[in-house]
């Protein structure tokens, strides 16, 4: 494996060279995560190469956060992505297989049971479960119609008008807010929201600053664009401002991204308080923030603020983004996003040299929803929600007679449970029992969190399948 031959494959100085043999070694799944490398001594011998030179690569891909150094103990391929640099891969550069979200044995099992079982509660799938989806008509146009709004596309490329004057109403009646509806976006959700925002406002090797634990983790496209990840621990009322600002001052973070209503995967509601002083210390050091509000509407109790922090923002310091696939289903990919028109404007000429705009059919299933249907559809599905989740937490507590922790959830679509366990092969005898029965959850580990954690998405819990 080790030999000095290998290294004639690559070009530039020796420790380069050394740098891309284990990149590639990496790449290739002839090193895996977690692995222990050979001592810098035993590397030298072996390439036939002076020691400092080896220390000088490995310094290198330790920054870069491949390796992780181990006082005493040695050093290993990194087997998370916290603090990992790797290089932009959306130029078709393939990327190391750690940044792939390679599947685990329990994610190979649970896989197993999705093919070869009908009747499964699978409690990991976040998506909305298809009979609490609306019926939407299509709108009564005709396929010319259609065809003359494609053949306008250029013209559109900011999104639908009529759609954006129906969010802009939607956003003055949820949040009381005004949006100019040139400062919106229509984009085909929150993924191509995130992309386009990873691809026109950051570069590779920037950091960012994400919830810890967080949905964003678990998200190929941060590591494709070479980002950096870095994470902010929380409380139940956000992001803890001194976990934040402790990380700005080891980090030049550019932006953080959060979820601040009923976080995914804790669940949590960021307190107005937090967000007027997250706001305020993002300011003060000319950090953005991108929001990603893809549950407000979905609170239990009337009375919970569920207020974006971009609601707050006198600056236009926070990216907010919006979305319907938790209300009428990942299909339907729309959404938006609410910017500087300057900015949108870039980032949809961005989309149009990647994918020539957006689909119109898809905006105007959406326009009926806001106009037609949300309101009553959004009331029912909060109590659906509700009553899903007081069931699994009732199972939750007979199946685990209370040993599991968990707090009851606000809204949204999640609960976050820690189970009663202290090492992984407790935790995978748990997982392992409920496969048994067809009930597949998420791991904690899956959003960058530590052992002992899973999320349960409630949804899709059916006490009859139990």
């Amino acid at each position: 494996m080790w030999q000095k031959q290998k290294l004639t494959q690559f070009e530039g100085p020796l420790f380069k060279k050394i740098i891309h043999l284990i990149e590639y070694y990496i790449e290739q799944g002839i090193l895996i995560i977690g692995e222990r490398l050979l001592s810098e001594r035993e590397l030298a011998k072996k390439l036939q190469v002076n020691r400092s030179t080896v220390v000088h690569a490995l310094d290198i891909l330790t920054e870069r956060g491949v390796l992780i150094r181990r006082q005493g103990s040695g050093t290993y391929i990194n087997n998370q992505k916290w603090g990992v640099q790797a290089y932009s891969s959306i130029n078709w550069h393939f990327p190391a297989h750690f940044y792939q979200n390679k599947k685990s044995f329990y994610h190979q099992k649970a896989e197993q049971i999705r093919k070869q079982q009908k009747r499964i509660c699978d409690l990991a799938n976040g998506d909305l479960p298809t009979a609490m989806i609306p019926k939407l008509l299509l709108p009564d146009i005709s396929l010319n119609e259609l065809i003359m709004y494609e053949k306008d596309s250029d013209d559109l490329q900011l999104g639908l008008p009529s759609l954006k004057l129906q969010i802009a109403r939607y956003m003055q009646i949820q949040f009381a807010m005004q949006l100019d509806v040139n400062q919106i976006l229509i984009t085909s959700g929150t993924q191509q929201s995130l992309f386009l925002i990873t691809q026109g406002l950051l570069k590779p090797g920037d950091a960012i600053g994400i919830e810890s634990p967080s949905y964003f983790y678990s998200l190929p496209l941060f590591q494709a664009a070479g980002l950096r990840l870095y994470g902010i621990e929380c409380d139940k009322e956000g992001i803890i401002l001194e976990s934040l600002k402790k990380l700005v001052e080891q980090h030049k973070i550019k932006w953080i991204f959060l979820n601040p209503i009923f976080q995914n995967p804790m669940g949590f509601v960021m307190s107005d308080i937090r967000k007027r002083a997250v706001l305020a210390f993002c300011r003060s050091q000319c950090i953005g923030i991108v929001e990603d509000d893809a549950y407000s509407s979905l609170a239990f109790n009337d009375n919970l603020t569920t207020l974006p922090i971009k609601k707050f923002d006198c600056y236009n310091q926070v990216i907010y983004l919006g979305s319907l696939s938790k209300y009428i289903g990942r299909n339907i990919r729309i959404g938006w996003m609410v910017a500087p028109r300057e900015i949108i404007e870039n980032l949809a000429k961005i989309r149009q040299h990647i994918d020539s705009g957006l689909s119109i059919l898809p905006q105007l299933l959406a326009q009926e929803y806001l106009q037609s249907h949300y309101r009553t559809h959004q009331q029912w599905l909060r109590n659906q929600l509700q009553v899903k989740a007081n069931q699994l937490m009732h199972w939750l507590d007979n199946r685990f007679v209370g040993k599991v922790s968990y707090h009851p959830p606000l809204g949204g679509f999640h609960l976050y449970v820690s189970l009663p366990v202290d090492t992984a092969v407790q935790e995978l005898v748990i997982l392992n029992q409920l496969l048994s029965q067809g009930i597949i959850v998420s791991q904690g580990t899956d959003f960058g969190d530590n052992l002992g954690k899973v999320r349960l998405s409630y949804g899709h819990f059916d006490q009859n399948l139990i």
